[in-house]
């Protein structure tokens, strides 16, 4: 059996696809003989870019509030190490939201 972990990510509303599209092409959402499985509910980002950053949006100092998307799937083990680099690559943001934690799932 492969551990699965459940992967979660906020991406801006308008880069939704591109993201999921690469995380699908990743290898996360496989289940059973289905590829490219996810959950998305959409919700509000907020954030206040510091000095040293370079925003995707907003300005350095003033805070900010964006139309997102929460982006849930799960990704066997072995694969998330990769599913995180196409995450990072296809998000426009300079320091993307993520985490992962182990589920009590498993594929055979």
């Amino acid at each position: 059996m492969t551990p699965l972990h459940a992967l979660v990510t906020y991406v801006p509303a308008d880069h939704a696809e591109a993201v999921l599209t690469a995380l699908g092409d990743a290898g996360a959402g496989r289940i059973g003989n289905y590829s490219h499985c996810a959950f998305t509910a959409p919700g509000t980002g907020r954030f206040t870019p510091l000095t040293g950053s370079r925003p995707f949006i907003g300005a350095v100092g003033q805070g900010e509030q964006v139309p997102e998307v929460r982006i849930e799937c799960v990704v066997e083990a072995g694969l998330l190490n990769a599913v995180v680099l196409a995450l990072r690559s296809a998000h426009p943001y300079e320091e993307p939201a993520l985490m992962s934690w182990e589920v009590n799932g498993h594929r055979s």
